[in-house]
């Protein structure tokens, strides 16, 4: 099975991207969506809580405030760091389960969707690294309106990331998403194809 990880920054639009490859009838790992059941785990929810207690992160109802917490998180890298500790451990964990499990009913690709595949060192777990890039204004926008933030939390979000020049250096391919949706499905498609005719091997980067 090839593993193909997919990755991008924040607001890069990759989740465009992942549903189209899903429509390949390629299987999809989201680390997303990892991230947010395991905090439905309530050990895992303790050790946030008891990290976190001077900022009353939970709900009414006991649920993590993740608007709040994201708040706190991208405005100070330490707290950020101590957060990641606790949660990426066990998201890297449940990636490499599905991994083992896509590869064992026989599947022939399987796309890993981390925004920080590079930074967490998933790499090893990945064949292939496709990054979605978009420059700076273009995310900085569409990160204002996507979760309603000012400029200076969009920077925040943003800088709290590796930057594109330091990603690109790890991927295999590179998909540029500031012009329209269609220029981008091209890429991919074309990317995609490439992928199956060749086994996964490559000669260069796209871009």
């Amino acid at each position: 099975m090839i593993v193909i990880g997919l990755t991008g920054g924040i607001a890069s639009g990759k989740s465009s991207i992942s549903n189209y490859i899903k429509t390949k009838d390629i299987v999809v790992i989201d680390a997303d969506l990892i991230a947010r059941e395991i905090t439905e785990d309530q050990k895992i929810l303790n050790k946030i809580n008891k990290e976190f207690q001077d900022f009353d992160i939970l709900s009414n109802c006991c649920k993590l405030d993740r608007k709040k917490l994201a708040s706190i998180v991208f405005n100070d890298r330490e707290k950020l760091n101590k957060l990641n500790s606790i949660t990426h451990p066990e998201i890297k964990k449940r990636i490499k389960n599905l991994i083992d499990s896509y590869r064992k009913k026989g599947e022939k690709y399987c796309v890993v969707d981390a925004a920080l595949l590079i930074e967490d060192n998933y790499m090893e777990m990945v064949d292939i690294i496709m990054l979605v890039y978009v420059n700076k204004e273009v995310q900085v926008q569409r990160l204002i309106k996507r979760d309603n933030l000012t400029t200076e939390e969009a920077l925040n979000r943003i800088n709290s990331q590796m930057p594109f020049e330091g990603k690109k250096n790890y991927a295999d391919y590179i998909i540029d998403n500031s012009g329209s949706y269609e220029y981008t499905i091209n890429q991919v498609n074309i990317v995609l194809n490439n992928i199956i005719h060749t086994g996964g091997r490559h000669e260069e980067k796209n871009f």
